[in-house]
C-alpha cells in the first residue's frame, strides 16, 4: 500500500484494489496548489471526515473527474448526493465493507459546518482495514478518551493524527493520542498550511522520539510504503 501526502489532511492511499483520496483541499492551499494537480489525481473513492471548508474544498472537482464515491457521514453524503454525486453515508459506530476493503466511522471532538454555515452533521475520523493492514485516520479532533476504544478494537499499524493545535491537538496530545490507540507509527497532519497552526517540527519529532515514537512529518507529493 502507497499513501501519498498532498498536504493538509489530504492524503491519496493506493491499495490492490482501489485509490482513496481523503479530505480534499488543494486548489487553495498555497502550500500544495502548485505542487498537486487535482485534475491528475486517481480516486475510486473520497473519504471525508467533516464539512470544513478545508476538508470538502475540492470534494466536488474529483468526484466529477473520477466519478469517485463519497464515503463521509450522512448530512455530507446527503449533500453531495443532492448536487448529482454518489455518496454513501455513514454515522459513528458504523462500518461498510468496500472494494479496497472496510471503512468504520469513529468518533471526533471538533465541530462541522459548510463554509455557507449550515449543519455539516457530526465530524468524525475512520479505522480502514486495507490490504491486511489497518489505518486509523483521526480527522480533526481533540484528544479524547473514546480513542482507547479503538485500541480495544483494532491493532493498528498507522495513525494519522492532527499535530496543528489551535483547530485541533497539538504534537503534546497527539502523543498521548498514540498512546491510547496503542501506535507507535504516525503521521502529522493539519499543521502548517496557515499560520495558527504552524508548528516547531523539531519539538514535534523530539516529543514523538521520546515517547519511542516514529512521527513522519511528509513533504507534499511525497509517498511511503505501508
Amino acid at each position: 500500500m502507497k499513501i501519498t501526502f498532498y498536504g493538509q489532511s489530504t492524503f491519496g492511499i493506493e491499495s490492490n484494489n482501489a485509490n482513496l483520496i481523503t479530505d480534499p483541499f488543494i486548489t487553495a492551499n498555497d502550500l500544495a496548489k502548485d505542487k498537486v494537480d487535482i485534475q491528475t489525481l486517481k480516486a475510486d473513492y473520497i473519504l471525508v471526515t467533516h464539512a470544513h471548508q478545508d476538508h470538502i474544498l475540492d470534494v466536488e472537482a474529483i468526484a466529477k473527474n473520477t466519478g469517485a464515491l463519497i464515503v463521509t457521514n450522512n448530512e455530507i453524503a446527503n449533500y453531495f448526493g443532492d448536487k448529482g454525486l454518489k455518496a454513501h453515508g455513514l454515522n459513528f459506530g458504523g462500518s461498510k465493507k468496500f472494494d479496497f476493503g472496510i471503512a468504520k466511522y469513529v468518533v471526533a471532538q471538533h465541530s462541522s459546518s459548510f463554509p455557507d454555515g449550515s449543519y455539516g452533521g457530526n465530524p468524525g475520523g475512520f479505522v480502514l482495514q486495507i490490504d491486511g493492514k489497518t489505518i486509523y485516520i483521526a480527522g480533526d479532533t481533540a484528544l479524547t478518551m473514546d480513542m482507547k476504544l479503538i485500541a480495544e478494537e483494532f491493532d493498528l499499524d498507522l495513525a494519522i493524527l492532527p499535530i496543528g493545535d489551535n483547530y485541533t491537538m497539538g504534537y503534546k496530545d497527539a502523543v498521548k493520542a498514540s498512546d491510547f490507540v496503542n501506535c507507535d507509527k504516525i503521521i502529522g497532519c493539519h499543521y502548517d498550511t496557515f499560520p495558527a497552526i504552524e508548528i516547531d517540527h523539531d519539538a514535534a519529532q523530539k516529543a514523538f522520539k521520546d515517547a519511542g515514537k516514529e512521527l513522519h512529518l511528509m513533504e507534499i507529493g511525497s509517498s511511503m510504503e505501508l
